[in-house]
């Protein structure tokens, strides 16, 4: 049974929510003495940009995918059946939906010169870079890795102009490796993965995902500590995904996966670096975050409970089992407590 009310959340969306959705334009980590910048990437085929926050409004200028650019601000439109009212800002001029962009920076890190045998985990910090099959920025690109999107480093290697690379261990196909820029990628201590609320105990942590309203809250015993928008199973072309009902438990967790499967041209996907996964049934429904859209609040999965990555970062570390900086995934009996109802 719910413990918040729709009139209690729709207090909380009221007091601090909407601000999720704006999460992704502030970084975790700055660089000492770096001002954060805030940038967009388009994440669709193209985006259309208009004089005022609305599809009815004039046409300016249409971007393709990839394609990144400063923003001034986000905003919210007018329309008030949106289920999704932010839109951003161009500091070059215009207004852009937000579901089509994904909120990223550009942070360059100082590479670390010493990989542990077992690796260690990375994150990108930059709008997007290529992987290589071998170091250097003419070699052929293996995978395009986006920001915020997590990665297993194995090594480091330098190309013949001195520029460091992480060679990265793909983890659906063992035998596949390649090569990132070190600078664009952020290794991760064991501090910045520790566990939260660890002195809470399992038993009185809980995810509640409501369908109905695409939101996911998380409780600490009767009270709610932690609230976003998801995005979970829809119809597609080639069949229907639903998120199933019921009471599950996180009892299956990985910092990073790369997710493939099916066609792309029908709606087949191939995502290296899903970061944050937290699997919750055997056939591989999963809370994590998702980098290609930015579109939460509606039903677009495929099953997935698709989050904003900061979101499912905070409850990665949240939720039990507690995978090991040193390891790549945790696969236990247990796990904190998830239920999804309509």
């Amino acid at each position: 049974m719910s413990l918040l009310s729709r009139r209690d959340f729709l207090k909380l969306s009221g007091a601090g929510a909407l601000g999720l959705l704006f999460a992704g334009l502030f970084p975790e980590r700055i660089q000492a003495g770096e001002e954060p910048i805030s940038q967009g990437r388009v994440t669709d085929g193209n985006i259309r940009v208009y004089d005022a926050p609305s599809t009815s409004a004039n046409l300016v200028t249409s971007y393709w995918k990839d394609y990144v650019f400063p923003i001034s601000e986000a905003v919210i439109s007018d329309n008030h059946e949106d289920y999704n009212r932010v839109w951003y800002r161009l500091e070059s001029g215009g207004f852009t939906y937000s579901g089509s962009i994904q909120p990223v920076m550009t942070i360059l890190n100082t590479p670390v010169t010493t990989i542990p045998s077992q690796g260690v985990l990375a994150e990108v910090t930059v709008p997007y870079t290529d992987a290589r099959r071998r170091p250097g920025r003419d070699e052929p690109v293996r995978y395009r890795l986006y920001y915020q999107t997590t990665h297993w480093v194995v090594g480091i290697e330098y190309d013949n102009s001195g520029t460091p690379w992480y060679l990265i261990q793909d983890d659906k196909w063992q035998d596949v490796r390649y090569y990132a820029q070190a600078s664009h990628m952020h290794i991760y201590t064991p501090e910045e993965l520790a566990p939260l609320s660890p002195d809470v105990p399992n038993y009185l942590k809980r995810i509640e995902i409501r369908l109905d309203d695409q939101l996911v809250i998380a409780y600490e015993g009767r009270h709610p500590v932690f609230m976003t928008r998801t995005a979970t199973g829809a119809r597609f072309r080639n069949g229907t995904y639903s998120t199933p009902l019921g009471h599950f438990q996180t009892f299956h967790k990985r910092p990073f996966r790369h997710m493939a499967a099916g066609d792309l041209a029908s709606n087949g996907y191939d995502l290296p670096g899903v970061p944050w996964v937290c699997y919750i049934t055997e056939s591989g429904v999963a809370l994590h975050g998702t980098y290609w859209h930015n579109d939460f609040g509606r039903p677009r999965s495929h099953g997935c409970i698709n989050l904003p990555s900061r979101a499912a970062k905070w409850l990665y570390r949240w939720t039990q089992p507690v995978v090991p900086p040193e390891e790549q995934f945790a696969l236990k009996s247990f796990g904190t407590g998830v239920d999804i109802f309509e």
